[in-house]
């Protein structure tokens, strides 16, 4: 099926794992709500032959948070299915600043979408994210205020 990259603003009160769970409760609800195989996000997962070999192409495709904002290697398994913060240093890099706003955050999204070569694929925001089956997350600010996740990853070989 090959690579497909996902991205999606949620709400966030602080915590990272809850604000997770409601975004991916909204995405099985649109992606297999009427679906007679899944009728549950557990069901979804219990199908380990599918998750393990074809997966979402969702952030479904991501089942724990991690507090390491090193990068994910494909060498530890246990890097796989992992969503982690962006360094700080990357997203004052990509954003000028250490509290973003979503629009700013989909703004840059929108510009890595239309890059016209792999080099800057790489150099972008989205590019953030090199292994398959993982994910990144930026706290977006209003003022202020923590108020959304920016959260972008790839899944798929």
């Amino acid at each position: 099926m090959g690579a497909s990259g996902w991205d999606y603003v949620t709400t966030y009160d602080g915590d990272v794992e809850s604000a997770l769970a409601t975004l991916q409760a909204g995405v099985f609800q649109q992606e297999y709500g009427d679906d007679a195989r899944y009728r549950s996000l557990e069901a979804l997962y219990e199908d380990k032959e599918f998750m393990g070999s074809e997966g979402t192409h969702t952030i479904l495709d991501i089942d724990r948070v991690v507090a390491t904002d090193d990068p994910p290697t494909d060498s530890d398994i246990t890097d796989y299915g992992t969503l982690r913060p962006l360094a700080l240093g990357r997203v004052t890099h990509h954003f000028g600043t250490d509290r973003p706003s979503v629009a700013q955050y989909e703004e840059l999204v929108a510009a890595s979408r239309h890059v016209a070569s792999h080099k800057e694929h790489k150099q972008s925001l989205l590019g953030e994210c090199r292994m398959r089956w993982t994910g990144y997350y930026i706290v977006l600010y209003s003022g202020d205020s923590a108020t959304h996740l920016g959260i972008f990853g790839f899944s798929g070989d």
